[in-house]
């Protein structure tokens, strides 16, 4: 993963100089957003990305894409009732996959909530497969920025090499970019050389523009991955948002030079979804951008399904 975070701010300029007869100064921000087109129509994206899928999905649904699909699986379990003793075998059949499967890839992390990192790390051993925590106030992101930046920092101790946090989705709706922003900075300093996934809870910003400025604030601020839904309100990731925020990445790289992660999350349930998914990314980003430092996946019953196809009969695994 490149971690050419510099606040990723060196690339921005404040114009706000610019504009000192104006009652209110520009903030940084909205000079950014300025440099992207964010006036999207959502229809047009519609119009975008169904006959990009009808196009270029059935050549996408071999084994080949299977396999790798199933290697950036954020295999994820987030249930009120998880506790140590149900993590630890969720974990160890992580390990498990390794010698029953010596020939494929194992998945791509582990998420959980951040009390059980320890147990996940004390389990788990597989070197290949990272620990990912949920912070910050998940699902809500309603809480106290102090709140947030203790347990990012307690998941990491405890053995968290990612972690996703939710954007204060309020905040953003309320034109409070500055605070918005701010919070995932800090919270970026904190993980450091760990990695940060930025979930802007698509479902509830609801419009293409504001999924886009939502991104592209996001980019700007830290996130290394930014990430379409928690699975935890009624609208879940969708193809168009998945467009928009693929879009919002390609923007800011021919901007900055900077490579950012896309990760589709909630409601993933068939493997027609997944290569979907993976269709929108080999179309918009481009094959560089098919490696589990750059894509991911977050689900649990996708990887029993996925399994099922590339070895051609039902499994239970996981």
């Amino acid at each position: 993963m490149e971690h050419n975070h510099q606040h990723d701010h060196d690339h921005e300029h404040c114009h706000c100089h610019e504009h000192e007869h104006q009652p209110m100064k520009e903030s940084k921000y909205e000079a950014m957003l300025k440099k992207y087109r964010t006036d999207l129509d959502d229809n047009e994206v519609k119009d975008l990305v169904f006959p990009l899928l009808e196009k270029h999905l059935a050549e996408n649904n071999t084994l080949e894409v299977k396999k790798f699909l199933f290697n950036c699986i954020d295999l994820t379990t987030l249930k009120e009732t998880d506790n140590d003793e149900y993590v630890m075998q969720f974990t160890q059949k992580v390990n498990k996959f390794d010698e029953e499967y010596p020939d494929l890839k194992n998945v791509a992390a582990i998420c959980v909530y951040p009390c059980f990192a320890e147990i996940v790390r004390d389990t788990l051993e597989v070197d290949d497969v990272n620990i990912a925590c949920v912070s910050g106030g998940f699902p809500s992101s309603q809480t106290y920025s102090e709140v947030k930046i203790v347990e990012t920092a307690l998941a990491i101790k405890d053995g968290a090499d990612e972690i996703d946090i939710v954007i204060s989705v309020g905040k953003y709706l309320a034109g409070d970019y500055e605070n918005m922003c701010d919070e995932i900075d800090e919270i970026k300093e904190t993980c450091r050389d760990r990695i940060l996934k930025v979930i802007l809870e698509t479902g509830a910003l609801k419009k293409a523009s504001d999924i886009k400025k939502a991104a592209l604030l996001s980019l700007y601020a830290g996130a290394d991955f930014i990430k379409t839904s928690t699975g935890k309100i009624a609208i879940s990731a969708t193809y168009e948002a998945a467009y928009v925020m693929c879009q919002a990445i390609k923007e800011y790289y021919e901007q900055t030079g900077i490579k950012k992660g896309f990760k589709a999350a909630g409601g993933i349930n068939t493997v027609q979804d997944a290569i979907c998914y993976y269709t929108i990314v080999k179309e918009v980003l481009g094959e560089e951008w098919l490696d589990n430092k750059y894509f991911r996946l977050g689900t649990s019953r996708l990887a029993n399904l996925l399994l099922s196809e590339i070895v051609g009969k039902e499994v239970k695994f996981f």
